[in-house]
């Protein structure tokens, strides 16, 4: 009987044990678990923290997208513009017209635009500093002409063109802007148009056609 009674403190203390490590267990579980559930609203609440790539959205529930291709009454290449979501899934994104307006996006069309007005300005000063050759300069054409000094035929905004690149200045004829052609003899004052608003003018003079009769 003496060795009965020592057993049964033993499996009590056993017990004891085994059920404090289960509480233990459960205790470590609990505290993971709450932990893990203090941090997944932290990371999927939306619009706590929006991730770089997220597409922007326009409060009015449109979503804005950048347009990579002209589209027809909506705008050009690198405009960020407002659009409906199914406009925006079921056409412009399939069909490569626009992409999303992420951060990233805007900040490369954003460097994109900031290149395309360096060029710009590096184009107009060029330009600006043709016009101011091509003011210091005057034209000769001779033409045919009576005595009144009525031309037979006429000239034209090519030939002045054509004049003006015999000079190497890289001219055409849709740069020249006269009224219409040149009919008699004198001396012209012609505009020429470069682009980017920069115009600048030309002197020509229309001579009548040097020939072996009037040189004799």
């Amino acid at each position: 009987m003496a060795k009965m009674t020592d057993k049964k403190p033993a499996k009590a203390k056993a017990k004891v044990k085994q059920k404090a490590s289960t509480t233990a267990k459960k205790a470590a579980e609990a505290a993971r678990h709450k932990a893990t559930a203090a941090l997944v609203p932290e990371v999927r609440q939306p619009g706590v923290e929006r991730r770089k790539n997220h597409p922007m959205r326009a409060k009015d529930g449109h979503m804005q997208v950048l347009l990579t291709h002209d589209v027809p009454h909506l705008g050009h290449p690198g405009e960020l513009v407002k659009v409906r979501p199914g406009f925006a899934r079921n056409y412009l994104l399939p069909q490569g017209l626009a992409t999303f307006a992420t951060p990233h996006n805007l900040r490369i069309v954003e460097k994109h635009r900031q290149r395309l007005r360096a060029l710009e300005e590096a184009r107009r000063a060029d330009l600006l500093n043709l016009a101011a050759q091509i003011a210091q300069r005057s034209l000769t054409i001779e033409a045919n002409a009576n005595a009144e000094g009525h031309l037979y035929g006429s000239v034209n905004a090519e030939q002045i063109a054509a004049a003006l690149r015999t000079d190497s200045f890289p001219i055409e004829a849709d740069n020249v802007k006269i009224e219409g052609p040149l009919k008699e003899l004198g001396l012209y004052t012609i505009k020429i148009s470069l682009g980017q608003d920069v115009d600048t003018e030309v002197k020509l003079w229309v001579v009548p056609t040097h020939s072996e009769e009037a040189a004799s």
